[in-house]
């Protein structure tokens, strides 16, 4: 087999989770279980190449040290083809050799291999807060070393983009190894070049968000749904490989991963539920413009409105019910997803303060009250563990997948 072909068995390299040996600081929302994330086919002769080297760095990624015989093993290439593309990889600084393992084995002691994780540098940026867009500066193994964010202050339209390419410019300035690429999570409807359709909340329509801010950073950017950078951090760590991750903030979106495959739709606006109208009851006006979207009921900004109205004095009844409520416009909205999908896992993502005790128990009895009882028996509705990180960490997993196809 030379180094053009596909390795023997193998239709594609799957998106996976970093081996545990990437130590605490490892992408928190991914496993080293392999989940495949991309569609499957065959590898055409002029693609084997760049496939190959992927599936090589995602090997190495996924399960650490190796030596060129275990990764010959591991991918099905032949060592020929593994040696040369070691030698190219190494001479991009995007491996390096470890030193002899220690071995009882007569012969040589191989020498092992593995992803040089402190070569480079990603920027991640998240904009789905509604007082501040942050930022952070992430190894290739997802542990955070630098951190900046930026009062969003209520910015809009160019401004908003402008507060983005200077926090954006700001953590490149942080890196202090050159930046493999930049990811950023937004809210709104994002195309696979990575324009903003719309995203009211910020005021932008049909913004060339990635193509603009590489052209200022003269680097590359990966842009997508908030979202949709969320639920890649979070699917390795989900016990099924259909998860839906609502993501709750300056507004309110979802991504859904069904059959390990990240749903995107053909308008790229799947998960997009937060401007569903929520009843027949109307309910609060929406940013959109429209009555009682489950955005108007659910929003970070909705809700802390909604209990400083209350007051200090009020008690803790009334401010459950204000949250409760939201709970149950939520789970009117998920009870007709869970039903056609049969989903098994649905997580939150947001402030745990709002998010987790009135509301989670609320959208997860009015869920039951909605759907088959034998399909929402096992149903699993949780917060994250990864917190306020979460879209951060997607966005590395982006750029890891974009720039050297593993994550």
């Amino acid at each position: 087999m030379t180094a053009t072909e596909a390795p023997r068995g193998t239709a594609q390299a799957e998106l996976a989770g970093p081996a545990t040996a990437a130590g605490p600081g490892a992408l928190a929302g991914l496993s080293s279980r392999s989940r495949a994330l991309r569609p499957s086919g065959k590898v055409l002769p002029e693609h084997a190449r760049s496939h190959n080297r992927a599936l090589v760095l995602q090997t190495l990624y996924t399960t650490g040290a190796q030596s060129r015989a275990d990764l010959a093993r591991g991918t099905g290439l032949t060592r020929v083809t593994v040696s040369d593309l070691v030698a190219e990889l190494m001479a991009e600084g995007l491996v390096v050799e470890l030193g002899q393992r220690e071995d009882a084995r007569p012969g040589k002691p191989a020498t092992l291999l593995d992803v040089a994780r402190g070569a480079f540098r990603i920027v991640g940026i998240d904009v789905s807060g509604h007082r501040v867009v942050r930022g952070a500066v992430l190894d290739l193994s997802g542990t955070i070393l630098e951190r900046a964010e930026s009062p969003l202050g209520g910015a809009t339209g160019e401004r908003a983009f402008e507060l983005v390419a200077e926090l954006a410019a700001r953590l490149v300035g942080l890196a202090t190894a050159p930046v493999l690429g930049v990811g950023i999570g937004t809210p709104g409807v994002v195309d696979p070049r990575g324009t903003v359709r719309s995203a009211p909340n910020l005021g932008w329509a049909d913004l060339p968000l990635q193509a603009r801010l590489s052209a200022r950073l003269g680097l590359p950017v990966h842009a997508t749904n908030d979202a949709n950078a969320a639920v890649l951090a979070e699917h390795g760590a989900a016990e099924a490989d259909d998860l839906m991750l609502v993501k709750i903030g300056h507004g309110v979106g979802s991504g859904l991963i069904v059959g390990g495959r990240l749903v995107t739709g053909s308008g790229f606006a799947s998960g997009e539920i937060g401007h569903v109208v929520v009843g027949t009851d109307g309910g609060p006006r929406c940013v959109c413009g429209r009555d009682g979207c489950l955005e108007a009921w659910l929003s970070v900004p909705r809700l802390t409105g909604q209990l400083e109205a209350l007051g200090a004095d009020a008690d803790e009844a009334a401010r459950a019910e204000v949250l409760a409520e939201a709970g149950r416009r939520l789970g009117i909205v998920l009870a007709p997803v869970v039903g056609a999908l049969d989903l098994p896992e649905i997580v939150l993502s947001g402030p745990a303060h709002l998010l987790d005790g009135p509301l989670i128990d609320a959208a997860l009895e009015t869920l039951r009250k909605r759907t088959m009882a034998e399909q929402t028996r096992d149903l699993r509705l949780r917060m994250t563990a990864h917190g306020q990180d979460i879209v951060l960490h997607g966005t590395a997993v982006m750029v890891l997948s974009g720039e050297l196809g593993v994550s």
